[in-house]
């Protein structure tokens, strides 16, 4: 087993002590505890993925295709982005080694963002070949993909707790953590659960905002907007951040301000710009045509009508 600090909050009159391994034993198997983490972070976002579908107007096997486009990009995009800009020589084996960490949440966003534009095109063809009453839109899907991303995100944090990475600058706040090292204790900020309270309440409110949006895409675009706006505050107490080679600019402030301005455009362009209606909603398209999203030749599953009945009553709150 690796040796690592222990970890400590001091809470007053309770004192918290955690010393766990970061890798742990199965049949006889070394699993890693940040690998297994990050594993259960992407079986809970596929699975709210599924349970929440038809309120975009996306059948279930959409959603496996989607991820199957969308997931390896993300894994790639956020190692290369890690090794990109970590300043260090890697080996091809490095580059595989992805379960003692070193992958970066902004590469796998950028990676999955390109999967998904790939999985759109994939989807098009496919319309093309069998057309449709109601054109193909990808944005349902990023709307769905944000609120997913979200999920592994907060999972995934934990991950670099196991870790002891991802920490912050020394301080004396009365949250601080300690990180128990041979030579002393040193308090840090646990970034790592600032990001986990943030994208929870981001989660929350996108959750709640799925049956007020005004347009196809808003989720994804508040997503940018709030993850950029706390990524950027937390990556400023970070010791271990990424730098756009010699530059001293933190990569990941960068991105998450581009990604702030990115949704402030979006959200005021199709707020106050381009006006919406209920009915240019992807899922009321669905229900007015009465046709299924375009990867289908069956009619409307019961579950899917009775989704789409239900959210026609309330469309003028839409």
């Amino acid at each position: 087993m690796t040796m690592t600090p222990d970890i400590i909050f001091d809470l007053g009159k309770w004192r918290l002590t955690f010393d766990f391994p970061r890798e742990f034993e199965m049949f006889g198997q070394t699993l890693y505890w940040y690998g297994s983490i990050v594993s259960f972070g992407f079986f809970l976002a596929m699975l709210y993925a599924y349970l929440r579908r038809k309120r975009f107007g996306i059948r279930d096997e959409s959603v496996t295709d989607m991820a199957l486009f969308a997931v390896p990009f993300a894994i790639i995009g956020a190692r290369a982005y890690y090794m990109l800009f970590s300043g260090e020589n890697w080996t091809l084996w490095d580059a595989v080694e992805i379960w003692n960490g070193g992958l970066a949440v902004y590469g796998g966003v950028i990676g999955g963002f390109v999967g998904t534009l790939l999985f759109g095109a994939h989807m098009r063809r496919k319309q093309r070949k069998k057309g449709g009453a109601v054109k193909f839109k990808l944005s349902p899907y990023f709307d769905l993909g944000a609120l997913g991303l979200l999920i592994g995100q907060t999972l995934g944090r934990w991950g670099n707790f196991v870790n002891r990475e991802a920490y912050g600058r020394e301080t004396t706040l009365p949250w601080a953590m300690g990180l128990d090292f041979a030579d002393g204790v040193i308090w840090v900020h646990p970034t790592f659960l600032y990001e986990v309270i943030w994208n929870l309440a981001g989660l929350i409110w996108m959750h709640i905002r799925v049956n007020k949006r005004k347009f196809d895409g808003e989720i994804f675009a508040i997503y940018l907007g709030w993850y950029g706006l706390g990524r950027f505050f937390i990556e400023a107490l970070r010791t271990d951040s990424l730098y756009l080679f010699n530059t001293g600019v933190r990569v990941s402030q960068l991105v998450a301000a581009i990604c702030v301005a990115v949704s402030v455009v979006l959200i005021i362009y199709n707020r106050l710009i381009k006006r919406h209606t209920p009915a240019d909603l992807y899922i009321n398209q669905l229900f007015f045509a009465k046709v299924v999203p375009p990867s289908d030749e069956t009619d409307l599953d019961d579950e899917l009508e009775a989704v789409l009945k239900e959210i026609k009553k309330d469309s003028e709150t839409l």
